[in-house]
């Protein structure tokens, strides 16, 4: 048994929900080294403030709730806080956005977390499917995904060969490679977060759904900046 498994079983042991919370699924990735913002959870201002200047502005303030699935749709995410003024009006804004349109939500904290640089968006995901079982899907994200549907799937475990064929098939993927001579982006950090969750996928077999969602692809590198995990176990 694999030591990021071990570690993963022994954290959903102690969960019993459905719906991982987004510090719960960056926790998971980060035990099969997919690579994830820098956050810490805050429990008022002054926890928010301190863990700012931890990780260093600009960043991104979102509510930690079991109740609240999609944050942006409520309010509950604020992006771009340069300075520990904005921050204080970002957190109250927050809170009251949160108050106003989910007011049965049990807020847990507060996510503060790094503002990632612009990158190219890109989609990694784990379903498993009731015919094929773990498969895996790749796309680009924003535009490309929700109206294009430009997306591939494979079923697991896949290898290099099948991360490779996954980025050549969608039509995105020119952009990938740096279509009229834009910048050509990390392709090899795909290929390496594909095969992790595909890996992941196959060893916890409790998973029925992992959506890294976006993933800032760059130059050098590529960062989750959100992730949702959906467990076949546990209440809702």
């Amino acid at each position: 048994m694999s030591h990021s498994k071990d570690k993963v079983l022994k954290k959903i042991s102690e969960i019993n929900r459905k719906i991982l919370l987004e510090n719960e699924s960056k926790d998971i990735c980060s035990f099969y080294n997919i690579p994830v913002t820098k956050f810490f959870i805050s429990k008022n201002l002054n926890e928010s403030i301190k863990a700012a200047k931890k990780i260093g502005f600009p960043v991104v303030i979102k509510v930690l709730s079991p109740d609240i699935i999609h944050k942006s749709d409520i309010g509950g995410v604020i992006l771009n806080i340069n300075n520990v003024k904005e921050l204080r009006k970002g957190y109250h804004q927050l809170i009251q956005n949160v108050k106003k349109n989910a007011p049965n939500a049990n807020i847990l904290g507060i996510i503060i977390e790094e503002q990632l640089s612009k990158g190219l968006e890109v989609i990694i995901g784990g379903i498993r499917d009731n015919q094929f079982g773990p498969t895996i899907m790749f796309g680009l994200g924003g535009i490309f995904t929700e109206v294009f549907k430009d997306v591939a799937f494979r079923v697991a475990p896949i290898k290099k060969s099948d991360a490779i064929e996954m980025i050549n098939e969608i039509k995105g993927s020119m952009i990938i490679k740096g279509y009229r001579r834009g910048r050509k982006l990390d392709i090899n950090s795909i290929i390496d977060i594909l095969l992790k969750v595909s890996r992941m996928m196959i060893e916890i077999p409790y998973i029925s759904q992992i959506d890294l969602n976006p993933i800032m692809l760059y130059e050098q590198g590529a960062v989750v900046a959100d992730a949702r995990i959906i467990l076949n176990r546990g209440k809702k």
